[in-house]
């Protein structure tokens, strides 16, 4: 399998696409002002303490207060109040951890009232973003993530990733990290860092020592509500968590973006430093290498399959819910049994590839085409499981319910992405009526006029949909040349597939939008 990104980069967001095997598998997007990012800290104030709830409310700066449960308080709760005091006070005078008395761990079934006040100062961590009308979701066990290794302050224990099956390989990880790790600092050793050397491991723990000793600084004069460390960029943790042998190529159109991918990428992987590349077609990067095509077949509400089959996904307040269908599809075995089991495993691959794609969570319900043979609905579950475990969120799989539906809760950490693939008329305004389509070219040749004679642009580039496109420059005498014989001046006709049907915009010579 061959992955690469192609990251689109504008001065309002950076959007970053997943391909595997030319086929678009995630699609996330980086707002240039988001700042309730999940892995960002903040120095918190706490509003309420909710007594029925065993919860309380943080303000952390966002328009709606975040929720702290007491679950999500962890097991250091009452080691990190004491740090943060300490700090905030000028007592404790290093990051270091060292001679640092840690608080016994609190209860598992406390009550938060024993923990926290109101108008208490506390350290947090975004666990979940605002999504919809809820505030962030927060927690008070501060975790710093990095390539190989998670540092957790007061922990003082060694975990390793259950995805590492070989025990001798857990063993020497463990006697390794034993060696070099500080005290009173707990250690998650991920899976990539399965066969590493003791020197790429140094330096991913010796960086995560120096973001938390950043921490420690900001939080000597932070006031509440203030963010005192930030998570990496979306495009450097999604580096960061997926980079391996598979990667290819990273396709970039920004200078600026590129230079700090190659930054990056020589401290986590230097081997890859030569697979990033900078984009510098004229062509927009996600048309050139397809994305947009695949955008726009794949977030509608209908998504069709090789086969002639085709999912329905239905958003709710409370789930999600996907109806699989054989559609139209045609095949010599006219067993039907058969072909709803070959409709339902191809189905099974692209409902995997939705929940990742659209970035899907809490409550996901899949009605699969009904099968009578108990051997092929387990093969069904085994092959939803399958696909499933290629996801890095959360997620929990029920079997097939007499019904024949397969139940998915999957993490939800931010909110899902959604794209509007249907397009609203723009003469109409989505009324059912459109203006006489004739007049469009009229109303185009009239807006050049403007442009050329009043504006007196020396040239201008026209992009529209390709249908239009080709219209506009069909034959020896085309529209296009007509106008540039009229008005003596360059004319260029640019085809652009994300377009609207009737949409268009002028260009002119240094690639500056037109304002009309």
């Amino acid at each position: 399998m061959n992955s690469e990104l192609i990251i689109d980069s504008t001065p309002s967001e950076v959007v970053i696409a997943l391909l595997n095997d030319k086929r678009l598998v995630e699609l996330n997007r980086e707002k240039s002002n988001n700042n309730f990012s999940v892995g960002d800290i903040y120095l918190g104030r706490v509003k309420k303490v909710m007594a029925g709830l065993n919860a309380a409310f943080v303000d952390v700066g966002y328009e709606k207060d975040a929720f702290l449960h007491y679950l999500d308080l962890g097991a250091q709760a009452a080691s990190f109040n004491k740090y943060t005091k300490l700090v905030q006070t000028g007592k404790q005078t290093t990051s270091n951890l060292m001679y640092f008395k840690s608080e016994p761990d609190i209860q598992k079934d406390g009550k938060i009232g024993n923990i926290l006040n109101a108008n208490q100062q506390i350290l947090i961590q975004i666990a979940k973003e605002p999504i919809s009308t809820k505030g962030p979701r927060i927690t008070t066990e501060i975790s710093l993530a990095g390539r190989y290794l998670v540092l957790i302050p007061f922990a003082d224990k060694i975990s390793v990733s259950q995805k590492i099956k070989t025990t001798d390989e857990k063993n020497r990880l463990k006697q390794l990290i034993a060696s070099i790790k500080p005290k009173n600092f707990g250690v998650i050793i991920r899976t990539v860092a399965e066969g590493k050397s003791v020197p790429d491991l140094e330096a991913d723990l010796t960086d995560l020592i120096k973001k938390w000793e950043e921490c420690y600084k900001a939080l000597k004069i932070a006031q509440p509500p203030q963010k005192v460390l930030g998570e990496i960029d979306r495009t450097s943790a999604i580096l960061r968590d997926l980079l391996n042998a598979s990667f290819n190529s990273i396709h970039v159109n920004d200078a600026k973006l590129f230079e700090e991918i190659k930054t990056y990428l020589q401290t986590i992987a230097p081997d890859k430093e030569k697979i990033v590349k900078l984009y510098k077609g004229a062509v927009p990067i996600f048309e050139n290498f397809g994305v947009d095509r695949q955008i726009k077949a794949l977030f509608g509400k209908t998504v069709t399959m090789k086969s002639g089959g085709y999912l329905i996904v239905e958003h709710t307040e409370a789930l999600h819910v996907i109806d699989v269908n054989s559609g139209n599809r045609a095949k010599s075995d006219n067993n039907q049994e058969t072909n709803a089991f070959d409709v339902n495993l191809e189905a099974a691959v692209e409902v995997a590839r939705q929940l990742r794609l659209r970035d899907m969570g809490g409550i996901i319900v899949v009605d699969f085409i009904d099968l009578h043979s108990a051997e092929n609905r387990k093969l069904l579950f085994e092959k939803v499981r399958d696909e499933m475990a290629k996801d890095r969120a959360k997620h929990n799989i029920l079997p097939p319910s007499k019904f024949g539906l397969i139940q998915i809760t999957r993490q939800r950490v931010r909110p899902e992405t959604n794209i509007v693939t249907v397009e609203k008329c723009p003469a109409c305004g989505g009324t059912g009526e459109i203006q006489a389509s004739i007049l469009l070219v009229d109303q185009i040749e009239n807006n050049l006029r403007y442009i050329l004679k009043e504006q007196n642009e020396s040239g201008v580039t026209l992009c529209v949909h390709p249908y239009l496109e080709a219209y506009l420059t069909k034959g020896l005498f085309s529209l296009r040349r007509k106008w540039s014989f009229r008005y003596r001046k360059s004319i260029r006709v640019k085809p652009v597939s994300s377009y609207h049907f009737l949409e268009y915009h002028f260009y002119n010579k240094k690639e500056d939008e037109i304002k009309i």
